[in-house]
């Protein structure tokens, strides 16, 4: 066995024999650097040649999977693709506000809630999106929603993580007012550059975006302005321009 663990992991040290003395004690720190590498040896050998993580299947999020698509966005239906002066509009209203949220956070980070508010657990998927969506929305749409106590403790939770929980909820709901401005919220909130989940939430949030739009029944012109807006941000704010609507 030995052997087979030089050639995987060959010797970059050469240690020759070394007699460990009568009175050698491995709690002790060694006194030559005989001893220190050879009490290195002694340590790796007693390491087992297979070890298996202890994993707590609770503590897993409940979603391992990770769909990637390399499509880009449904084009939009007919007459309501929206112009490419409206798209850099949107965007430079957009980094206004950014700018605004970064000129202020710092502010806003030292200035605690209202002793109403109760924000819900970072891990807590379903009471984020009662917290955004608020109950009767919550309520309409999930048959299966409880009625648990939302009064939990306060603890700051990441954009990402509800972004990702929105989107879950999005990718499988229809589109509201409210689901948009947080939508707007926290793609507001995002920091630059982008870490590699968050590029892919956003991406996924496009084109789910793009799929709603398109199966809008009665075009609620107001409700695909919203998509549009949402697949604009994304698009070309944040450089994802495979994404982009072509302009009308």
């Amino acid at each position: 066995m030995e052997s087979t663990v030089e050639e995987l992991m060959p010797r970059l040290l050469p240690v020759g024999d070394y007699d460990l003395p009568d009175d050698f004690d491995p709690t002790v720190p060694p006194r030559t650097p005989q001893e220190y590498l050879r009490r290195v040896q002694i340590e790796a050998a007693r390491c087992p040649d297979v070890v298996v993580a202890q994993i707590d299947p609770k503590k897993l999020r409940k979603k391992q999977t990770v769909n990637i698509a390399i499509s880009g966005c449904q084009p939009a239906p007919e007459g309501y693709s929206p112009t490419l002066k409206w798209q850099q509009q949107q965007v430079a209203n957009f980094s206004s506000v950014r700018q605004s949220l970064n000129k202020h956070r710092n502010h806003w980070r030292s200035q605690d809630l209202d002793s109403n508010v109760n924000m819900p657990k970072l891990e807590d998927e379903e009471g984020w999106k009662k917290f955004c969506l608020g109950e009767r929305v919550y309520a309409e749409i999930d048959a299966e929603s409880d009625n648990e106590n939302l009064g939990v403790d306060y603890i700051k939770a990441t954009v990402t993580s509800v972004l990702e929980y929105l989107i879950s909820w999005f990718g499988e709901r229809k589109f509201t007012p409210e689901l948009g401005r947080w939508f707007y919220a926290l793609l507001a909130c995002l920091e630059k550059p982008l870490l590699p989940e968050a590029h892919s939430l956003i991406r996924q949030l496009a084109r789910r975006c793009s799929e709603v739009r398109v199966l809008e029944e009665n075009k609620n012109e107001e409700q695909v302005s919203a998509l549009n807006l949402l697949i604009c941000l994304v698009s070309r704010y944040f450089d994802q321009r495979d994404l982009a609507d072509e302009p009308s």
